[in-house]
């Protein structure tokens, strides 16, 4: 089989292909085909060279409106192209959220993570469940800088349950704050790569940020406040209702987690596990979901991730007796089924 792609005038052939060819290489591995370039024509032969053609007239169309194609990007157009799944190119200038303090830009890299952030702009209670490395804490972190710079909010609340990750730590020496300390490092790591070490101190002695415990929200109503729960798959039912009910006027909520990582005891059911069922249809609440493919880590973190949903899954259906699915727990839903 063959297939032919005419290139634009005017594109960037060097671009295209690649440093060494390797984005050409890439799709050419991607899909078991062999690509040669003679004038402006790619002709295409192997096992599926129509998907090879659609893959690089996506990446053409990519250059079109951002001509810088680093291998993360590259790789998240052949996976949604490969998936079959629709996604918007957008200018990288409109998606920006904010500046870090060296003054690189912020914005979501993922078609998820655009509808991530554009649900937390325009709703007041976001949820993001999803695998790690998917940026759901890190754009909630951004997106509640961001809030605080335009004088949106009047502080940031950041909390997430201090639950061991399947260890006994014992005694933590230190009072009380250095004692949780540990458990909330993920939050104070993703505040200090935004605004810096100096800057996130003083809105900490100023009150404008808050990184606490989730057993110390209880009893308190929260006006004017970005407020983050991270880790919420570990909360319980109970935690999961006292914390959602803080919420005060002019605020907004966001709740990160990943139900495939619950490290509650064994017959506790997760807070966030049940709120999927309970707040599925109530109004002004928002669920987004993410997969392996949004994982914007190492590529090495998608493999694993794979590498893990399939053990489950196949350990799962030898229990049960039937056949083996592709993913139970984590999926992206279809287009009609989100809340976008």
């Amino acid at each position: 089989m063959e297939y032919r792609v005419n290139i634009p005038d005017g594109l960037d052939v060097q671009g295209l292909f690649g440093n060494y060819d390797a984005n050409i290489r890439t799709v050419e591995k991607a899909t078991g085909t062999e690509i040669n370039l003679r004038d402006s024509e790619l002709t295409i032969r192997g096992r599926d060279p129509e998907l090879a053609g659609r893959m690089i007239a996506r990446l053409i169309e990519a250059l079109k409106v951002d001509p810088n194609l680093d291998a993360q990007r590259l790789n998240y157009i052949i996976e949604m192209e490969a998936g079959g799944k629709d996604f918007e190119e957008r200018p990288a200038a409109r998606d920006i959220i904010c500046y870090t303090h060296t003054g690189r830009p912020l914005r979501p890299k993922t078609q998820a993570q655009r509808e991530y952030v554009d649900n937390i702009r325009n709703t007041d209670m976001v949820f993001g469940i999803g695998p790690a490395g998917t940026g759901k804490t890190y754009l909630a972190c951004a997106m509640a800088i961001s809030a605080y710079k335009n004088k949106e909010i009047e502080r940031i609340i950041l909390t997430r349950p201090a639950v061991e990750a399947g260890e006994r730590l014992g005694f933590l020496p230190g009072d009380m704050q250095e004692k949780v300390d540990p458990y909330l490092r993920p939050l104070y790591d993703a505040l200090y790569d935004v605004l810096g070490i100096e800057a996130a101190a003083k809105l900490r002695e100023k009150g404008v940020i808050e990184v606490v415990p989730l057993a110390y929200m209880r009893g308190r109503t929260l006006d004017n406040a970005f407020i983050i729960l991270d880790e919420a798959q570990n909360t319980t039912r109970e935690q999961m209702k006292m914390f959602l009910t803080r919420m005060g006027f002019n605020s907004k909520v966001v709740v990160t987690g990943d139900i495939t990582q619950i490290d509650l005891p064994s017959g506790v059911m997760s807070g966030l596990r049940q709120a999927q069922t309970v707040l599925r249809n109530v109004e002004g609440i928002e669920f987004n979901y993410f997969t392996e493919v949004d994982v914007v880590r190492h590529e090495l973190v998608k493999r694993i991730i794979r590498a893990y949903e399939a053990f489950d899954s196949s350990s799962r259906s030898s229990k049960s007796g039937k056949p083996s699915g592709n993913r139970m727990n984590v999926r992206h839903r279809p287009h009609s089924e989100r809340t976008e």
